[in-house]
């Protein structure tokens, strides 16, 4: 290796290059980036819990849809802010990535919801278990 190649060639591979990216080119979130990430889940599971525990709703099916509402938007907020999925980053791979995301957790919630409902509808006559509700 001639002197030229070697003072050259020391640094690559190491540091960030100029591009305010870490070792493996991949973006890292500010502390900013942290706090607001951190500030809009505590209001997304703040509201859910104050509409639950003061019936702000007489219907129980409006207060659990508003419940399945804020938490697809937490899901969004926490790929956003924490593992700072957005369409630049991985060719758009990411985007995908929060779509499929995305119908996985509506699949799972309406299948849930739909379940729960079936076990109450075909409970034994007289329990009342779910009735008084």
């Amino acid at each position: 290796m001639s002197a030229g190649n070697h003072a050259h060639g020391h640094d690559h591979g190491h540091g960030d290059n100029g591009h305010g990216h870490g070792h493996d080119g991949a973006p890292h979130g500010s502390m900013r980036d942290y706090v607001i990430g951190f500030v809009l889940s505590v209001i997304l599971t703040a509201i859910p819990f104050a509409l639950v525990m003061t019936n702000a709703f007489a219907d129980h099916r409006v207060t659990a849809g508003l419940c399945m509402a804020f938490a697809l938007v937490q899901i969004v907020v926490h790929m956003i802010y924490f593992l700072h999925m957005n369409t630049k980053s991985e060719n758009g791979w990411t985007l995908m990535a929060l779509l499929f995301t995305i119908v996985i957790v509506v699949i799972c919630l309406s299948g849930s919801l739909w379940v729960m409902y079936h076990m109450n509808l075909n409970m034994m006559p007289g329990s009342g278990a779910m009735s008084a509700m």
